[in-house]
């Protein structure tokens, strides 16, 4: 159940990071700060219950996808994500394009990194605990 709730918030954390860094470089995407929790909750829940689908249709149907799905499942996540929630705004065919491939290179990077850094600072944060604690 903790790994669970661990991999549940680095996967929060890195999509909330993709889609700022895509509102942040493409001009015809944007977040109202208001939405972008909702934003990001609805993005996270529909990749997360997309991807294992198509993992699984594809390896069946064809294996050659899979490499694929990562992004095909950041674009649908993106279009049901822009459907459900207002206060997200996507223009043109090739900001969809692009914020697609941002968010899904941001929010991989993110997943590698964010691991590592949630355990460094778990880390600092015990050995300041007990410095802090009398001995």
């Amino acid at each position: 159940m903790i790994r669970f709730l661990v991999r549940t918030v680095i996967l929060l954390l890195a999509v909330a990071i993709g889609l700022l860094v895509a509102s942040l470089v493409l001009t015809g995407f944007s977040i109202t700060f208001t939405s972008f929790i909702w934003v990001v909750v609805i993005f996270t829940v529909v990749q997360a219950i997309l991807e294992p689908f198509l993992v699984k249709a594809s390896r069946k149907n064809a294996p050659a996808l899979l490499g694929g799905i990562g992004l095909a499942t950041v674009f649908v996540a993106l279009i049901v994500t822009n459907l459900l929630a207002s206060g997200m705004t996507v223009s043109g065919f090739s900001t969809w394009v692009f914020a697609a491939l941002i968010i899904w290179i941001v929010t991989m990077i993110a997943t590698v990194f964010l691991p590592f850094l949630l355990v460094r600072m778990g880390i600092e944060s015990a050995r300041e605990q007990n410095a802090a604690s009398p001995q």
